[in-house]
C-alpha cells in the first residue's frame, strides 16, 4: 500500500524549510540511496529530461513510499500536461512540477489536473476523477471497500503540492494574475528558458535575468506563496534565505557524479603525468 504520507505538504503548512533534490536517473535504487540520506524531503525526478515509462514513475514511487521522512515530485513537459499529471499521481507521486506556463489559462489547467471533479473539494473542482491506479489500491479502494475511500482519496489529491515553473517572459509579465490561481503552492523560476525567451541566451547573470528572479521571489512571497529555489551546493542558499526563501532544490544525481569523475580524474591524471 502507498504511503500516504506528504511530508512536503506537512513542512509547507507548518511553515518550515523544505529541501528536496534532482533525480535524473529512472532507477529506483538512487531513490533509495537518497532517503538513506535522511536529509532529503522530497525527490524531484525530473522527467522533463530523462527518459522513463509508466512502470518507471510506479517504481520511483515505490521507493521513495519506502520512507516516512521523505516524499516525490515529477517535472512534466507542457505536452501532454494533464495526461502526465493524472498517470503521475495514480502512480502514487503526490507533488508536480508543471514546466513551460505561460497563460493563467495553463496555470488554471495545471490546478485542474490535481483537483478531484467535485463540488465538495476544499480548493475549487478540478477534473481527476475516479481511478483504478496505484493511488488507490489499483480500484480497492472504492471497488472492494479496501484500502482507502474515495474521499480519502479525493483528500490525498488535495494534498498534493502544485508547483509551477515560471520561466517565458510571457509568464513573467503576467505573473500577477498567474499566481492568482487559487491552488498554485509553489513557484520555480527557470533562468535558462527565460534567457533564452527574452533574447539574452546563456547570460544568467544578464540584468534582466537577475531582475526578473527578484521580482518573482518578491512577488510569490507578497501572495503567500512559496518561491523554490535551484541550487548547486548549499552554500548558494545564504542570498535567497536573507530574502525570505524557504524552498531549495539542490543539485542532481548526474551533476554529483560529473563533478566527481571532474574533480578527481583531473587530480589522478596529474598525479599520473597525464
Amino acid at each position: 500500500m502507498i504511503n500516504n504520507n506528504n511530508v512536503l505538504r506537512e513542512l509547507i503548512d507548518n511553515d518550515q524549510p523544505t529541501i528536496g533534490t534532482h533525480m535524473y536517473s529512472p532507477w529506483p535504487g538512487m531513490a533509495e540511496v537518497i532517503g538513506h540520506a535522511g536529509t532529503i524531503d522530497y525527490i524531484e525526478f525530473s522527467g522533463t529530461y530523462a527518459p522513463y515509462d509508466l512502470f518507471s514513475l510506479e517504481s520511483f514511487a515505490r521507493a521513495t513510499d519506502l520512507f516516512k521522512h521523505m516524499t516525490g515530485m515529477v517535472k512534466l513537459d507542457q505536452e501532454p500536461r494533464t495526461y502526465l499529471a493524472e498517470r503521475a499521481v495514480g502512480a502514487g507521486i503526490p507533488n508536480l512540477l508543471f514546466a513551460d506556463l505561460r497563460t493563467v489559462e495553463d496555470a488554471q489547467e495545471a490546478a485542474d489536473a490535481m483537483q478531484p471533479e467535485s463540488p465538495i473539494t476544499k480548493k475549487g473542482s478540478g477534473i481527476a476523477g475516479a481511478n483504478a491506479r496505484r493511488d488507490t489500491g489499483y480500484g480497492s479502494a472504492y471497488y472492494h471497500g479496501k484500502a482507502s475511500s474515495l474521499q480519502e482519496y479525493m483528500d490525498t489529491l488535495e494534498q498534493g503540492v502544485l508547483a509551477v515553473m515560471i520561466e517565458k517572459k510571457e509568464a513573467v509579465d503576467d505573473l500577477e494574475n498567474i499566481l492568482s490561481v487559487k491552488r498554485i503552492d509553489m513557484v520555480q523560476f527557470g533562468p535558462a528558458d527565460y534567457s533564452m525567451s527574452i533574447g539574452v541566451p546563456d547570460q544568467y547573470d544578464h540584468p534582466d535575468v537577475k531582475k526578473a528572479d527578484k521580482f518573482i521571489i518578491k512577488l510569490a512571497l507578497e501572495h503567500g506563496i512559496r518561491p523554490r529555489i535551484e541550487i548547486d551546493d548549499w552554500e548558494d542558499a545564504k542570498p535567497y534565505i536573507d530574502m525570505g526563501v524557504k524552498d531549495f532544490c539542490i543539485s542532481a544525481d548526474i551533476a554529483v557524479v560529473q563533478k566527481f569523475c571532474k574533480d578527481s580524474g583531473e587530480s589522478l591524471l596529474k598525479l599520473l603525468g597525464r
